[in-house]
Parts: C-alpha cells; sequence; structure tokens
C-alpha cells in the first residue's frame, strides 16, 4: 500500500481524536468521523474505518487505564457484553437501514445529560449512590455507536457520570470495555461488506496508539470536576451543535 501525503492528517486527527476521548471517556468516533465526513468519505467505509482502527487504539487505551487502576471489572462485563450485542445490530443496520431519523433525539438526550453533567461539577446536583440498567445502557451505547460512526463514550459515559460514577472509573472502564465492543462492530463490518480505505485505517490507528497512554495518565491525575466540566462542555456542544444542523436540514 503506498501512503499519499493524507496519511500524516489521519495521523493527526487519530492523535487529537485518542487524547480527548481516553481523557474524557468520548469522542474518539465523532471527532473522527466528523473529520472524515468532512473530507468526503462515505458513512459507511468512515464507521468501518474509524471502528477497525479503534480495536488498536481502545485496546492500547484500555490496557493502560488497567495499568493505573482506572477500570471497575464488574461494571466492565456489565458494560461490554450487552454493548457487543447493540455493536453488532447498529452494524448490520448501517449497512441496510438510513440511520438520520433517529439521531435529533439522541442528541436531545445526550444535552440533557451535559445539564447534569455541569451542574454535579458545579457541586449543584446531588447524584444517586448506584447506577441502575447498566446492561440496557450498554446495548443502546453500542447500538448508536455502529449506527452513527460514534456513540458509545458519549451515551455511556454521560449516563454514568449523571447518575452518580466516579469520574476517573467510569472513564477508565467506558474505554477498556469499548475494545470488545469496537470488536464485534468491526468484525460485522468486515463481514458484510469488506475493508476499504486502508491508508486511512493506519493513519487513525497511529496517532491512536500513540495518544493512549498520555490521556489514560492525565484522567488519573485531573481534578474530578475539571473532568466533569470538560464532559459536559464537550457534550453540549456536540449535541447542540448536531441539534441545530438537523434543525437546518429539515428546514
Amino acid at each position: 500500500m503506498e501512503l499519499t501525503d493524507a496519511f500524516w492528517w489521519f495521523v493527526l486527527i487519530g492523535l487529537g481524536a485518542q487524547l480527548i476521548d481516553g481523557a474524557l471517556g468520548m469522542a474518539f468516533g465523532l471527532v473522527a468521523s466528523s473529520i472524515l465526513l468532512g473530507m468526503g468519505l462515505p458513512p459507511a467505509a468512515v464507521s468501518a474505518s474509524v471502528h477497525t482502527a479503534e480495536i488498536f487504539t481502545t485496546g492500547a487505551s484500555g490496557v493502560s487505564h488497567l495499568a493505573f487502576g482506572n477500570v471497575d471489572r464488574r461494571l466492565f462485563l456489565r458494560l461490554a457484553l450487552p454493548g457487543m450485542v447493540g455493536g453488532v445490530i447498529g452494524a448490520w443496520l448501517l449497512t441496510r437501514l438510513p440511520g438520520d431519523a433517529i439521531r435529533p433525539f439522541v442528541y436531545a438526550y445526550l444535552l440533557v445529560l451535559a445539564v447534569l453533567i455541569l451542574l454535579r461539577a458545579a457541586g449543584r446536583a446531588k447524584p444517586p449512590r448506584e447506577v441502575k440498567r447498566v446492561p440496557l445502557l450498554g446495548f443502546v451505547a453500542g447500538l448508536l455507536d455502529a449506527s452513527g460512526g460514534g456513540g458509545w463514550g458519549p451515551m455511556a459515559t454521560s449516563t454514568l457520570l449523571a447518575r452518580g460514577g466516579l469520574a476517573r472509573t467510569t472513564i477508565g472502564t467506558v474505554n477498556a470495555s469499548e475494545f470488545l465492543v469496537t470488536l464485534a462492530i468491526s468484525l460485522m463490518f468486515f463481514l458484510s461488506m469488506g475493508l476499504d480505505h486502508l491508508e486511512t485505517v493506519l493513519g487513525l490507528l497511529v496517532g491512536g496508539m500513540v495518544a493512549a497512554p498520555l490521556s489514560a495518565v492525565l484522567v488519573r491525575h485531573v481534578r474530578e470536576r475539571w473532568v466533569l466540566g470538560a464532559v459536559g462542555v464537550l457534550v453540549a456542544a456536540i449535541s447542540g451543535y448536531n441539534i441545530v444542523r438537523a434543525g437546518l436540514t429539515m428546514f
């Protein structure tokens, strides 16, 4: 495979996306997919490329978080296994059905979660002691992640943080469980449509692998209130932008 000048742009995209994702528990898929779609790649190919690269970036990130003690192993299993089932179904649907209709509702939900997270960061909201229905959350997050090219982190991390999860272990566990979910999604894409855009995959992979250990160190040493604030602002910005874009498209 002959690499072009675009390869180094893909490396930078992977580096930046994984640095954000590993430190905040979300946004690799959203950041990478948004930029790649803007570069003109088709949606199914973008989702397949991003998830293939994420097999390696989430693996490296998960190992890093595990090494630094950021993973809740019980939560990991309750989140990852249903997420794999939802991811396989979402990947199958993306190759057959348009998934744009439901996205405004998903982003509206995320916007509500962002407000709750920002209130918690400001000390204005007291979260419950235990997060319930984790398997259902994993299934829905996996489904949306595969069908939208990103969504596992925003859905899983935002919900768990809004419901009282500790920032360090929530982000570490979501990142670690994403490896299994991404592996299941990528295998489904490969069986359904093969694998193209290897240069894109390789660039995202190289950049993401470099950033994974750095982000695991960041989340361990940054104050929880700062992490919550950053997550809340990021989710609010992403969801608000997409709600406005969906409204402009309709009219």
